[in-house]
Formats: C-alpha cells, sequence, structure tokens
C-alpha cells in the first residue's frame, strides 16, 4: 500500500468553481454557457490603512503631522524643527530630481521660497545658508485646547451658552478646519464611555473573576466582532499546525497506520505493545490522570481528567482534550478549582461533558461553546455530594427528550441529574446501606452508616439494571426501580473495588479490579467469580476491547499493562509489559480506542501514553 503510486495533476483551475453558469444573449437570442469563470480563490483579506512612508501620502501625511505637533507645543526647540524640515526637504529634492531636470526644480524652488517669504515664512534653505539670529525669548502661545480661550478667539464659532470645563488634555494632529467644539465633546463621549466600563468592571463579582484568571482560555467580556481577521485564520493555523506535527511525528504516524510486529510469529501466542504518541501539558506534570473517555462520534479525540487521589495533596484539577492528529497540544483545556475525578462523554450529544470533582460537585461542559465555565454545575442547594465523585455514566435522554446521567460518590448515594432549561435537577436513586455498620448514637439511637460507593457500570442491553462497587469491596446488582434493596450482593473482594465494567458483547458477564492486587470475572447469576487473575500489584484499572468478547487489558500501580485473551490463554496474560519508566510512578487508567487497535495509558505525572497491540493480542473470534 506504501509502493503504490498515484499521479495527481495540479491545474490552476478552482475545483470549487460552478461549471454550468449561463447567461442570456441578446445577439444570439438564446442562453449561452458561460466558459471563462474566474478561478481565483481568495483564502484570506484584510483591508489596511497603512501608507508606506516614502510614498507621496506618506511625505505628505509627515510634514503635516511635524507642523500640526510645532504650532500645538509650547516650547519648540530649533534643532528637530531644523532637522524634520531638512529631511522634508531632502525627500521633495529627491522627488523632483527623479522626475524632472535639475533646472527646472531650481525655478521651482526658487517661486515656492517666493511665496513663502511673501505669506511670512521663514525658508529651511535660508536657515541652512545663513547664520541663525539671536535667539529672542519666545512668546508663549494660548493654551490652543483650553476651549473657554479658543471659544473667545474664534471668529467662526460664537459663545455657546451652557459653560464648558477646560481640559488640558493634549489633542495632536487635529486639522484647524475642525469645529473645535465637535472635537471637545467627541472628547468628553470618550472620557465617559471609559469610566462607565471600569464601573462596570467593578460591579462585577470577584469569584467570577477568580475563575477567569484560574481558567484555561482566558476571555474579555467584549463581544467578538464577526470581521475579527484573528478568527478568520485560526481554523488555518489549526490546519497548518497538524500537518507541521504530522511532519514531525511522521515515523511514527508511519507505524500507527502500517506497521505490524512480524516477530509475533515466533512468540507462540504472546504479544506486544508498541509505544506511539506520548502526550503531556507543562502545567498538568505534577497532577495525576484520574479519567479517561474516548469521543463516540470523533475517533481521534479523547479527554483527560486530572487531579490526586492522595487526601492530603488536593489542589485545582484540570480537564484537557486531545487529538491523535496533534500530540503536541491540547484541543481545549478547562480548568478547575478542585480535582477532576471522573468524566464522560454522551453518545447522542458528544459535544456534552459530564464531569465529577473531588469536592462533590458534577458539571456539564458543552465544546460548542467558547467559554472556559461548565454550562451547568452543581451546588450545594442543588443536592451536590458531600464527598468526592468516582463516576459519572450518561443515560439515555428521558421522556420529555431532556438529557440525563448518574453520579457515584464516597457518600453512599447514587444520583440521577436531569438537564432541565439552565439547571441540573438531581433525584436519590438509591442509598448504599453497608451491613453490621449500625452504630450506638446519643440516647439509645441507631445509626445507619452509608457505604461508600466508588465506581458503578449500567447493563448495555437492560436499561434499569447496573452495579455498583464499594470501598469495602462487595459489588451490589441494583435497579433503577428499587430504591430501598438490592438485587444481588457479590462479596467480591478485599479491598476498594476500583473499576467495574459490563462485558459489551456478553450480556451476563462483568468484570471487575481491585486494590487487592485481582482482577475478577463474573456471571451475574453466580454468586461466585468466574476467573481470578492475581498481578501481584495494586490493579489500578480494567477494560474490555470494543473488538472482541474475550480481551480484556489491565495496569496496575508497578507502571505495567496487561493484555489478556480468554480464547487463546484462559490462565494468564498474552502481554505483560512495562509502560512507566521512571520510578515512584504509577499507572492509573487504561482505555481502547474504539476503532483503531490501540490503547491510552495514564499515570501520576499527567504523562498519557499511546501502545498499539500486536496481531497477536487483536486476532478476531470466529
Amino acid at each position: 500500500e506504501l509502493k503504490q503510486e498515484f499521479t495527481r495533476a495540479l491545474t490552476t483551475d478552482n475545483p470549487h468553481t460552478p461549471k454550468n453558469i449561463v447567461r442570456y444573449s441578446f445577439k444570439e437570442q438564446a442562453y449561452k454557457v458561460v466558459d471563462d469563470m474566474d478561478q481565483t480563490a481568495i483564502h484570506f483579506t484584510l483591508n489596511g490603512n497603512l501608507v508606506h512612508k516614502d510614498s507621496d501620502e506618506g511625505r505628505r501625511q509627515s510634514i503635516r503631522s511635524s507642523t500640526d505637533t510645532e504650532n500645538g507645543s509650547v516650547e519648540v526647540e530649533k534643532a528637530p524643527v531644523e532637522a524634520s524640515a531638512e529631511t522634508s526637504e531632502e525627500a521633495d529634492i529627491k522627488d523632483e530630481e527623479q522626475e524632472g531636470d535639475t533646472e527646472g526644480e531650481e525655478k521651482g524652488e526658487e517661486e515656492e521660497e517666493a511665496e513663502k517669504e511673501e505669506t511670512g515664512e521663514v525658508s529651511d534653505t535660508a536657515e541652512e545658508e545663513e547664520p541663525p539670529p539671536p535667539r529672542a525669548p519666545e512668546k508663549k502661545l494660548a493654551n490652543q485646547f483650553n476651549f473657554i480661550e479658543r471659544a473667545s478667539i474664534t471668529h467662526q464659532n460664537p459663545l455657546r451658552e451652557r459653560g464648558c470645563q477646560s481640559d488640558p488634555a493634549p489633542f495632536q494632529n487635529f486639522s484647524a478646519n475642525v469645529n473645535q467644539w465637535d472635537i471637545y465633546d467627541a472628547y468628553v463621549e470618550e472620557v465617559q464611555r471609559i469610566e462607565k466600563a471600569k464601573e462596570k468592571e467593578k460591579a462585577k463579582p470577584q469569584a467570577v473573576k477568580k475563575e477567569e484568571k484560574r481558567s484555561g482560555r482566558r476571555f474579555s467580556y467584549v463581544e467578538p466582532q464577526h470581521g475579527d481577521s484573528i478568527s478568520k485564520i485560526s481554523k488555518v493555523a489549526k490546519i497548518a499546525e497538524r500537518m507541521v506535527n504530522l511532519n514531525t511525528f511522521d515515523d511514527i504516524a508511519q507505524d500507527f497506520k502500517y506497521f505490524e510486529d512480524a516477530s509475533d510469529e515466533f512468540r507462540g501466542q504472546q504479544g506486544t505493545l508498541l509505544p506511539l504518541w506520548k502526550f503531556q501539558y507543562d502545567k498538568t506534570k505534577k497532577l495525576a490522570v484520574t479519567a479517561i473517555c474516548w469521543n463516540p462520534k470523533y475517533k481521534d479525540l479523547f479527554a483527560v481528567g486530572y487531579g490526586s487521589y492522595e487526601f492530603m495533596k488536593q489542589g485545582h484539577g484540570m480537564l484537557l482534550l486531545y487529538t491523535l492528529k496533534n500530540p503536541s497540544f491540547p484541543e481545549y483545556v478547562f480548568s478547575s478549582e478542585s480535582g477532576v475525578m471522573c468524566l464522560d462523554f454522551n453518545s447522542e450529544h458528544p459535544h456534552l461533558l459530564a464531569v465529577g470533582f473531588y469536592d462533590g460537585n458534577v458539571a456539564i461542559y458543552n465544546l460548542k461553546k467558547a467559554t472556559s465555565q461548565p454550562s451547568y454545575k452543581s451546588s450545594a442547594k442543588s443536592g451536590k455530594h458531600t464527598e468526592p465523585v468516582w463516576q459519572v455514566k450518561w443515560q439515555k435522554d428521558d421522556m420529555d427528550n431532556n438529557s440525563n446521567f448518574f453520579s457515584v460518590s464516597s457518600d453512599g448515594r447514587i444520583v440521577s441529574w436531569t438537564l432541565v432549561k439552565n439547571e441540573l435537577v438531581h433525584l436519590d436513586v438509591i442509598k448504599l446501606s453497608a451491613e453490621g455498620t449500625e452504630m450506638q448514637g446519643p440516647e439509645g439511637l441507631q445509626l445507619q452508616m452509608l457505604g461508600c460507593g466508588t465506581s458503578f457500570d449500567f447493563h448495555k442491553k437492560i436499561d434499569y439494571l447496573f452495579l455498583v462497587g464499594t470501598e469495602e469491596g462487595k459489588i451490589y446488582k441494583c435497579s433503577k426501580s428499587y430504591s430501598s434493596q438490592f438485587l444481588d450482593v457479590f462479596e467480591a473482594h478485599h479491598m476498594a473495588v476500583d473499576s467495574v465494567s459490563w462485558n459489551p458483547f456478553h450480556l451476563k458477564v462483568f468484570i471487575s479490579c481491585s486494590s487487592d492486587w485481582t482482577v475478577k470475572i463474573w456471571d451475574h447469576t453466580i454468586k461466585t467469580p468466574m476467573f481470578v487473575y492475581d498481578l501481584s500489584c495494586a490493579v489500578g484499572d480494567v477494560a474490555w476491547s470494543p473488538y472482541s468478547s474475550t480481551v480484556f487489558a489491565a495496569v496496575t500501580i508497578d507502571g505495567t499493562a496487561h493484555v489478556f485473551d480468554l480464547n487463546i490463554n484462559k490462565h494468564e496474560a498474552l502481554c505483560t509489559q512495562l509502560v512507566v519508566t521512571r520510578k515512584k510512578n504509577k499507572t492509573t487508567h487504561i482505555q481502547f480506542n474504539p476503532v483503531y487497535p490501540i490503547v491510552i495509558v495514564g499515570d501520576e505525572r499527567g504523562l498519557i501514553t499511546c501502545l498499539k497491540l500486536s496481531p497477536n493480542l487483536r486476532k478476531m473470534p470466529k
């Protein structure tokens, strides 16, 4: 495929030019096809107001500005005047030398000097030839911009009845024939407009300003103009940036598209992971990757959440969206006051992204809107969680076509959030009550302790059925219809359940992983696991593959990725490979791409690594 040649002929014709334009010919009394269409394609135009300083117009403007500043200043030094006059004269002489004979120029100059002497002006040539006269004390000019004085000495404009305030602000480069009152009124209106803008800035709430400062993008309060040249070329610049990156990482792109590890034939059943791109942003180097999710529509786009799993090291969080087409810089950057713990794309509306935070809030970002703040966000009034939100999942739109999603938190609540107009409406679906955790309260009261939810997943076909993993190691099978009791309880793990997920092909099977070093595969109709794999280290995440019901991958905190295929080997992994090389760095999450044979792995240093599966790891079932 790489060696195949494609011949393309480049022409100067615009491919978007219409070929079937007809016009009526009065000469031939019939409609005729227009053959000679304009083939020019204009990509960018911008009307400028710059004038070249060596042109005639540029010289006239420079002379005019120098005379205006000379008249408007209170005290003018002689040397700069002579210098500017000499330069203007030299420019005039050079022009005239190019155009005509030297004799005609001398006559023209003599005539100009005679005219200037008649009007009382002193010529520049005379200054050069004759020694300067003794410097007399110059008369102080009247302030031209004190409008009381100007009005009293102006013959054209009568005095206004209303009073005028004097203003010492210097105006320069205004023509003398402009009405002075118009200048003054325009100046006053400008000052009033600036003062109003300052008052509006002060009136804005401080919280909004802080959020704007901390946000990844910076936006001004001025409405963007449609004719703004930057917005016109932003799309072109993005395409150019992607082309440059494609050239820079050409060898990786070739491997991604065409490379197949031929050594798999000699390995038997074993496979390998080929490292491709690495995605890193400077501001996220001290944050851990807490969530990864691929976009359901754009298969090269994925979102990454950044925060911290350590209780004592909580700070700000970030949300980045990367594309495989540009590994050097994220497409979208959002910042938050609290760490991002989980996220999920809406499958029906791919521009909506649900996010859960460490402080218990949930939010929805709309990628179509050019704003750094979420379109919807929960609050204490709207029923936010009191503990970190560990997972969010979108559901199908309800009967009123309102988008809704679910969230699970350490506070034991599973909450349904619905987007109604401009607010998030919450509804508690179920509360996880931990068995045997009743405490003796004051005056003999029995206090029921709630279980801590850490992960959950909804069934792919049965809408009401979902699983919840808890901090105690139990997995609850629940229904949306029953809020007070569980359908079943699995004594799954000895430590917290980090991830639980239904198989996308086999409707009865689900998988779970835990910090107790194990990955277990279950049939939800049986209380005991079908497969148990001990990976000798705490398991951070596990994920089913989108192409086979028997392939799954897991990452452990020692920086290793494990890929299994139950169809080939039911007892051990086909690939166990170190993904993170730095010491004291842990891998946290792994996700399969829905289309391409790649996985992405996140770690505690904010690095995303893209890996390609070798042919042995992606064999399709019969």
